[in-house]
């Protein structure tokens, strides 16, 4: 994955534009895109500044985490139920989740979901 340009960079390109170089002139100057430079310069006038959005990461997990404690109430309701199960309940209620997300909340979370074995191991039978 490439890196974002500098912020230097993306300094001297808005300053050439406010300065009263075009957007073209700027970008065909510093040897950037003109979408590049316009995003900059709009960012500037709209924020203030041209550094760069965060890239990477996880970008879906607070949707899930904003019902973390239904997920929770529901697991401890019944902490043998199953994702499927689980994601079914929230469906009911509106929520709409993947099976994968929802263990991936649980991993976050520490919470263990080994099952429970229905009965006593058996001393003389295989099992």
């Amino acid at each position: 994955m490439s890196s974002a340009l500098s912020v230097d960079l993306r300094q001297r390109v808005v300053h050439a534009v406010a300065a009263g170089a075009s957007r073209h002139k700027a970008a065909e100057r510093f040897g950037v895109s003109l979408a590049s430079a316009s995003r900059w310069c709009e960012r500037f006038v709209c924020e203030g500044h041209v550094a760069p959005k965060p890239m990477g990461g996880d970008k879906r997990s607070h949707q899930i985490e904003a019902q973390a404690d239904l997920i929770v109430s529901l697991y401890e309701a019944q902490p043998g139920i199953y994702l499927h199960e689980l994601r079914a309940a929230l469906a009911e209620r509106g929520i709409c989740v993947a099976q994968s997300s929802l263990s991936r909340f649980f991993k976050r979370h520490g919470i263990s979901r080994k099952k429970v074995r229905g009965t006593r191991p058996s001393r003389t039978g295989r099992t």
